[in-house]
């Protein structure tokens, strides 16, 4: 059996040595030299040699680079187990209904996409039939990450397999109605099948980079061994122009994540044309993979092309391949055996004499047909090279024909990615070349049958039994029932509830000094997750190091330079805190894991991603989207929150629009805490949904996104009341009258209703005061934890009234009876108030930080936006003087007093 840790040095046996005795001198005088002088030496001398064979115009490949040719000969093939012609039935079977379904769907305006399963069907039946792990397989079996245009072959796969029917086929893009398939894999829409959303392109091969370090870091805390589970990323040569494609290539190599393989469809287009058509995208791939560590194996040529390798006596073929941009490579699939004579093999006499000895047929054969990526032993090949290679994650470069078998007009069309149906007589063609036992008869009113041999055939009793060797069927996504977490000890939340007194404390270290208790909780705190890129001392966390350790699967292989303090520096191979350096992508793609290991794994993970919030939303949105697409559950902290609060760091790092963005995704819980307890509140109360029990009606499948400042400031104590928490978790509640504030208003004073939120609550307290003590105006403040939420009660109320519901919106029983109008004040743009307005039934004025942020101190952005106290004041009167409850000249007068 070959080495698969070697077997990158057998590419060599596709070029005949014509002087082995030349071949040998020059290793002899090799290893001469290694032995003398050392490896090093070695070494230099043969970059130095190639660097001159570069500079003489000497054709070799890149140092990161190997020749256009397949990394496992033919003669080093691995026989591949199974029933090879029954695996072939069942492709054929798959790749018929894949296209029928997509087809007939385009009467309905639909879309789809046929031609990129066509390409990669043998990529996915070669997985399925021998290497893809099902759930009961050890571990938590495989995770496989499918390329979102291929969805309609997994369909028809779960089709022959018996897991879908024909009506859902029909119903292919078509889910209102309740029983129709997404579009793409999509795990809320489709739950029991799809695992990974992978259709926003670049997420998915980023995502199963971490997917794959995840299950290390579940191994090595000990919360369960997934040591035997592997992540299998099916991707297109074009996806990989996504920066995130790569973005993560250098970690799954420096951890050495040899349970994660890339299988990378190479059918040299994307959505519009050639994915690089004056270069070769195959060989650019190598190169990166190469750079940043990984095994790289090719699968390009099918066996056709073994005897043209066998006539290359002089490299001229290997050479020409080199050579060749894709752009041509995709014309010579749509040529005669003339033009491919004159334009490939008429660049040189060796190749002209070649071309003598091949027929016409051969030529076609090859550069029509014969692919890596569509030959069954040559792709198993590749994954037995993969799943066995050890110390590096692994790239497949498969290369495919977009289109293959849909016929001429579709193979290696630019347009084919838009060409959503076949016609009558070009399925017919491809039931012949497919040999299926489909009739002309079937074909009832022009419209395309589906086939299946029967759930008794051969072939389905061939798939079922190699998918019952696996471990069951794949895809799939599978919730285990595990136990509800216990709630965490309520003295960690309570200890909150009694306020700072005199000490200044920001919420942020609130936050931290609630997870600092939640993670020493003997029943939960192994299962937290804590995830910060590179801002852990920003955000005070670095006491959390030394006790928690920094996850590194290398352990801590120095001496720390802070070894000697309290707070040192500390990495462990079972240390808890994931600290992923400057990335948020990255962290995004650890909290997706952690929050989905639930159903991936059968184990809740408690993850809380901690970030500048301003580095959130607006840089990783899409990834936000994927986590509620995904059903991920946990809490996303944006910390030095707010357009104000931050504002030395100036303009790019001045949040005044997060929620906003936040307010857009339905699994997304959004709050702007102004307290140290409502954080612990609104924390408590999202373990209990998303980890414990959820109430009738709660879907435990969201995410919470908690906005938290790094403003120091006096914390109070929790008002007591009935209601309180119910308020703060339902978004709105009243923290203080000005009666309960002390501040003893006249029987006649003009009242208004100040509601804030987060930080911009300390300013309307001050406010409050100023109002009453300089104005005779009382007020009442009100903490809005979250306007977003608010909002949704609201709508589902107006939903509910047209079904005939009677349902008040909780925003409008908490202020009914409020006296005067309303005046609500953020630290973000007023947009986020501004989300509830309609269903405030008193005037309603608003203040936020609209526009772009500034470099400058807290007291002069908030002067400078409008939102400091003296601007709430000065509001709070001109709203009560259109009221004709206080005269129109004291705006004037406070304008003037305050310098507005």
């Amino acid at each position: 059996m070959t080495d698969p840790n070697a077997i990158q040095a057998s590419e060599l046996d596709q070029l005949p040595d014509r002087d082995p005795e030349e071949t040998a001198e020059w290793q002899a005088s090799l290893d001469a030299v290694a032995k003398a002088a050392g490896p090093h030496r070695a070494a230099y001398l043969m970059r130095r040699t190639l660097e001159r064979a570069e500079g003489n115009g000497i054709a070799l490949p890149k140092l990161l680079e190997t020749d256009y040719v397949n990394t496992i000969p033919t003669a080093a093939e691995p026989s591949a187990p199974g029933d090879e012609e029954m695996e072939r039935k069942i492709t054929a079977w798959n790749r018929w209904n894949a296209a029928a379904m997509v087809t007939r769907g385009s009467k309905y305006g639909v879309g789809g996409h046929i031609a990129t399963f066509a390409s990669a069907a043998w990529l996915y039946e070669t997985g399925f039939n021998h290497f893809f792990k099902g759930k009961e397989a050890d571990g938590s079996g495989d995770q496989l990450y499918i390329q979102g245009h291929a969805s309609p072959g997994i369909y028809a796969r779960a089709f022959l397999d018996g897991r879908l029917d024909e009506q859902q086929l029909d119903n292919f893009r078509r889910e209102s109605g309740g029983n129709g398939l997404p579009s793409y894999p999509h795990p809320r829409r489709l739950p029991w099948l799809w695992e990974f959303p992978t259709v926003s392109m670049g997420l998915g091969p980023l995502s199963a980079i971490y997917q794959a370090r995840f299950n290390r870091y579940l191994t090595a805390r000990g919360i369960k061994d997934v040591s035997q589970s592997h992540v299998w990323a099916f991707l297109g040569d074009g996806e990989m122009d996504e920066p995130e494609s790569t973005a993560a290539l250098a970690l799954a190599s420096r951890e050495g994540l040899d349970n994660l393989t890339f299988v990378i469809n190479c059918n040299l287009q994307r959505l519009d044309g050639p994915v690089r058509a004056n270069f070769k995208i195959v060989q650019e791939l190598e190169a990166q993979f190469r750079g940043a560590g990984w095994n790289v194996v090719k699968s390009l040529w099918g066996n056709a092309w073994d005897e043209l390798f066998q006539l290359d006596t002089t490299g001229a073929l290997v050479r020409r391949l080199r050579e060749v941009p894709d752009a041509q490579v995709q014309t010579y699939q749509t040529r005669d055996a003339a033009y491919i004579r004159q334009d490939f093999f008429g660049k040189e006499p060796a190749l002209v004499e070649m071309a003598k000895l091949l027929s016409d047929d051969k030529i076609l054969e090859c550069f029509h047909l014969s692919r890596g990526g569509h030959e069954a032993r040559k792709v198993y090949a590749a994954y037995k090279a993969a799943v066995e290679f050890k110390g590096a994650p692994t790239v497949i470069l498969a290369q495919t024909v977009k289109g293959h078998t849909l016929g001429e007009g579709f193979a290696s069309k630019n347009a084919n990615h838009q060409m959503k149906k076949l016609s009558v007589d070009e399925f017919k063609t491809m039931r012949d070349l497919l040999e299926l036992p489909i009739k002309d008869s079937d074909f009832v009113d022009g419209v395309v049958p589906y086939g299946h041999p029967g759930a008794d055939s051969p072939e389905v009793r061939y798939l079922q039994e190699r998918r019952a060797a696996l471990g069951g069927p794949a895809p799939a996504r599978r919730v285990h029932p595990v136990a509800p977490l216990p709630a965490p000890a309520e003295k960690a939340f309570a200890s909150f509830d009694k306020g700072s007194g005199t000490q200044n404390v920001a919420t942020t270290m609130a936050f931290v000094r609630l997870i600092k208790d939640l993670v020493r909780d003997k029943e939960t705190g192994k299962r937290w997750v804590p995830i910060v890129p590179d801002e852990a001392r920003t955000f005070g966390m670095e006491s959390l190091f030394p006790s928690l350790g920094i996850y590194s699967p290398k352990g801590q292989t120095y001496e720390p330079v802070d070894r000697d303090q309290l707070m040192y520096y500390k990495e462990a191979q079972n240390g808890q805190i994931l600290n992923e350096g400057i990335t948020e992508a990255g962290s995004m793609a650890d909290f997706i894991a952690a929050s989905t290991a639930y159903a991936t794994h059968g184990e809740a993970m408690i993850p809380f991603y901690i970030f500048y919030s301003m580095f959130g939303w607006q840089r990783t949105a899409d990834q936000m989207w994927q986590l509620g697409d995904q059903l991920g559950r946990g809490f996303l902290v944006g910390a030095t929150a707010g357009r104000t609060t931050l504002t030395g760091e100036g303009l790019q790092h001045a949040d005044g629009h997060s929620p906003v963005i936040a307010a857009t995704n339905p699994a997304a819980l959004t709050y702007d805490p102004a307290f140290a307890y409502e954080v612990a509140t609104i924390v408590r109360d999202g373990i209990r949904r998303m980890y414990g029990e959820a109430a009738p009606g709660e879907d435990p499948n969201v995410f919470y996104y908690l906005t938290v400042y790094n403003e120091p400031l006096p914390q109070p104590a929790k008002p007591s009341g009935l209601g309180i928490d119910e308020g703060i978790v339902k978004g709105l509640y009243r923290f203080n009258t000005a009666e309960s504030a002390g501040l003893s208003p006249a029987a006649n004073a003009p009242r208004i209703q100040l509601l804030g939120s987060g930080t911009a609550i300390h300013w309307v307290l001050k406010a409050q005061r100023m109002l009453a003590e300089e104005w005779g105006v009382a007020s009442d403040v009100w903490s809005a934890t979250s306007w977003t939420e608010l909002r949704r009660d609201a709508l589902e109320a107006d939903a509910g009234l047209l079904r005939g519901e009677e349902r008040v919106p909780y925003v409008r029983q908490a202020l009914h009876g409020a006296e005067g109008p309303v005046l609500a004040v953020s630290d973000y743009m007023r947009q986020v108030p501004d989300q509830i307005a309609q269903w405030v039934e008193q005037d309603w004025s608003s203040l936020g930080a609209d526009g772009f942020g500034l470099s400058d101190t807290r007291e002069g952005a908030r002067r400078h936006f409008g939102v400091d106290a003296e601007s709430v004041v000065v509001a709070a009167l001109a709203q009560l003087a259109r009221r004709g409850e206080v005269k129109a000249t004291a705006v004037k007068e406070a304008r003037e007093k305050y310098g507005l």
